[in-house]
């Protein structure tokens, strides 16, 4: 009797909004709501419907989140830098110097690309703690490189450290590289989404190292 009543309940806070006649039908544990001219609503394919609605609200925050992650951080650390960006022009440039307005739309495209890896990384599914640990570990390294892109910005930009901030961008570049390696096994897509952002660090490593013998 309590468990109807219940049942009465939850089912009033899901038809409150209908107009029409409406009676509530116990059938094999199923509570469903008669709407007429035969059709039925089932309580439980309602609250199925809800989760599956939430499940892909949630996919949909957290892909958006992972992607726009990496452009919001470039916009901040070309704030930053703004001033000291436009003195870049001014430098003795290498040979193979792209011109400047090539960089934000190549970072544009490599930061959407780096979400999308991300994202792809996170939905990938485990089927056991060993599985979880190593997805866990490759969304750290992620984050970790970057973090190192966000800085490797100011140093080589801002605080003008030509020589440090080419080793840190070497390191950084190890771990894009491990980052691919350890996402081939689980998601090729996602590798193959960060290869273009390790082929333009191996340029930009060269750009760096030129820059900073040049000038």
């Amino acid at each position: 009797m309590v468990l109807l009543q219940e049942n009465r309940r939850l089912s009033g806070l899901i038809i409150g909004g209908f107009r029409c006649k409406k009676r509530l039908i116990f059938s094999q544990g199923c509570l469903a709501v008669a709407l007429g001219n035969g059709r039925f609503l089932c309580y439980n394919v309602l609250m199925k419907s809800k989760k599956r609605k939430n499940e892909r609200i949630k996919k949909f925050t957290i892909a958006a989140g992972l992607i726009l992650l990496p452009i919001v951080g470039g916009v901040i650390s070309s704030l930053i830098t703004g001033d000291s960006m436009m003195e870049f022009s001014k430098l003795n440039q290498p040979v193979l110097a792209p011109p400047a307005w090539l960089f934000p739309i190549a970072w544009t495209i490599l930061y959407i690309l780096m979400g999308v890896a991300s994202y792809l990384i996170y939905k990938v599914k485990t089927k056991n703690q060993k599985e979880k640990k190593f997805r866990k570990a490759e969304l750290i390294l992620y984050f970790t490189q970057l973090a190192f892109n966000f800085i490797w910005t100011i140093l080589f930009f801002e605080f003008e450290l030509r020589y440090f901030s080419f080793g840190w961008l070497i390191l950084m570049w190890a771990m894009i590289l491990a980052l691919i390696i350890m996402t081939f096994k689980n998601s090729k897509v996602a590798a193959w989404c960060l290869m273009p952002y390790i082929l333009w660090c191996t340029f930009a490593a060269y750009l760096n190292i030129m820059i900073a013998v040049l000038n």
